[in-house]
């Protein structure tokens, strides 16, 4: 019997009130809002962005394979190209389609939130559930106005468990998204200083991230971390919410969920830990104590879903990072081999703290080097300079070598660093590229990290640019990692979308800064 579409255009039409033109031809399989990623049979919605409008791209992914095409401005060559929906606005046609989806959905719900580690534990919680049955989740960091709607049309009406990454770097921005998610488990992975320059404080932060209890389902359960310093204040804010289940995880023996041991290598981490009572042994793909506590808290979601335990720690050991949060090419040079680290994503000083650590595990090779490569961290308001600055410190503790500095934030800490450990300054990424190529050598470990807007995504490609990725080093377990994950998607045919890199007509998510 054929696969059920994911929605039917009568199921459309009623839901967002829309006009058809046209004759939909093919079941409609998915939801797509970039024309470049369209496959055979998605729903197109023609967003407006800030910089792009999806109205431009509407006749072309109609015409490499689009089933319909969700506008609010048609014209004559849209419409030959393909059917189409008429509607006054697509953003609100497509939360409409997302509302529906969580209407009629069974599935067990975890929101995940936090100022760092949202987008780890969004993965980790795809990966474990997935064990007990199909389980849908965003992908990549799509946790802004379009990307939680976006993630919740794409979810199959048989999805057995959902997980939802919900982000901000506003006051007020998640109580809209959590109330279309409606979970019945919500997440905070921990809070700490991120997007300053939009509060007065990180008590602040702390409340606003606590409005991810205000969309949760009656009987529904909270997951705090305790070793944070904020864990009483989300807590009175839950309780405040009507949240009677309150499970804390963190190295503290007072925590439902908390680690008992942890062994931690360079790619990986070995883990002992007790959740709500049941010890468990397991084996984390994935390097740094901060994501050894991310996985704590995935298997306290994992328990209160009601999933099973054992399956979910046996499947995090195929965990790997995603992309610019810690993934590590071996590359090949004269005389032997580089080690890079990617961190290029996004940056706070918590974050950089942890990567910093990541990278004083890593053991250069003969003669090679610790080499940091750090760009700005944005949004920290008038606390930025200082934070930068202190980034000297853990400079010291990690053993770093050699620091390659760009940006006019990150001048604070280069002109703190000691002349013996300078590579080179620039006022931007660009140009900092050529000096930080031409001082590689073999057996240097160099990772790259600063936030989204401080452009370090681009040094990150240059280096691999100019070494070729030695595949035997490091092939055998990502692809191991990788296959596991492919198998629950294959299970369901094409109805999980690949990432794409979404430049229309999406914003960066909330905090990818």
């Amino acid at each position: 019997m054929a696969e059920r579409p994911l929605w039917t255009i009568e199921e459309l039409i009623a839901i967002t009130g829309g006009a058809l033109r046209g004759d939909v031809s093919v079941p409609l399989t998915g939801v797509s809002i970039d024309s470049r990623s369209v496959a055979k049979g998605d729903i197109f919605a023609a967003i407006k962005g800030d910089r792009v409008d999806g109205h431009d791209y509407t006749e072309n992914a109609l015409k490499t394979g689009a089933g319909l095409a969700i506008v609010s401005r048609p014209s004559a060559a849209m419409a030959s190209a393909g059917p189409l929906l008429v509607v006054d606005d697509v953003l609100k046609a497509l939360e409409k389609i997302g509302l529906a989806a969580r209407a009629r959905s069974k599935a067990q719900i975890v929101a995940v939130t936090g100022s760092v580690g949202k987008t780890s534990t969004k993965e980790m919680l795809r990966l474990a559930l997935s064990a007990s049955g199909y389980t849908h989740a965003s992908v990549a960091s799509f946790n802004n106005h379009w990307g939680v709607p976006l993630t919740l049309a794409r979810m199959p009406a048989d999805t057995a468990y959902g997980v939802f990454e919900i982000g901000m770097n506003h006051p007020g921005e998640i109580t809209p998204l959590v109330k279309m998610v409606r979970p019945h488990i919500a997440v905070i992975t921990t809070v700490v200083a991120s997007h300053l320059g939009y509060f007065s404080s990180v008590a602040e932060i702390a409340d606003a991230k606590a409005e991810i209890f205000l969309g949760l389902e009656p009987g529904g359960h909270a997951v705090l971390n305790r070793d944070n310093e904020y864990f009483d204040r989300l807590g009175a804010a839950a309780h405040k919410a009507g949240i009677g289940n309150i499970v804390s995880f963190g190295k503290s023996p007072g925590s439902d969920v908390h680690l008992e041991r942890s062994v931690l290598h360079a790619d990986c981490s070995c883990i002992t830990a007790n959740i709500q009572g049941e010890p468990v042994i397991y084996k984390l793909g994935l390097p740094g104590e901060h994501m050894v506590l991310n996985s704590l808290a995935a298997l306290a979601a994992v328990k209160l879903a009601g999933a099973d335990l054992a399956r979910a720690s046996l499947a995090l050991a195929a965990a790997q990072p995603a992309k610019g949060r810690g993934v590590q090419t071996t590359l090949k040079a004269p005389g032997g081999n580089i080690l890079l680290i990617d961190e290029s994503y996004n940056a706070n000083p918590v974050s950089v703290r942890a990567a910093l650590a990541l990278l004083k595990r890593a053991e250069p090779g003969k003669y090679g080097r610790r080499i940091a490569v750090l760009g700005d961290m944005l949004e920290l308001g008038d606390q930025a300079a200082e934070l930068h600055t202190e980034l000297a410190g853990p400079l010291d503790e990690t053993k770093v070598d050699v620091l390659y500095a760009c940006g006019p934030l990150m001048a604070h800490l280069w002109n703190k660093t000691p002349p013996h450990r300078r590579g080179a300054y620039a006022e931007k990424s660009d140009g900092l590229a050529a000096a930080l190529i031409g001082g590689l050598k073999a057996g240097d470990v160099v990772m790259v990290k600063g936030s989204l807007g401080s452009r370090m995504g681009p040094l990150v490609d240059a280096i691999r640019g100019q070494f070729k990725e030695d595949h035997d080093a490091l092939g055998l377990k990502q692809s191991k990692g990788m296959n596991v994950i492919d198998s629950k998607v294959k299970e369901r045919g094409l109805r999980e979308k690949p990432a794409s890199t979404f430049s229309h007509p999406a914003p960066p998510d909330k905090d990818g800064r």
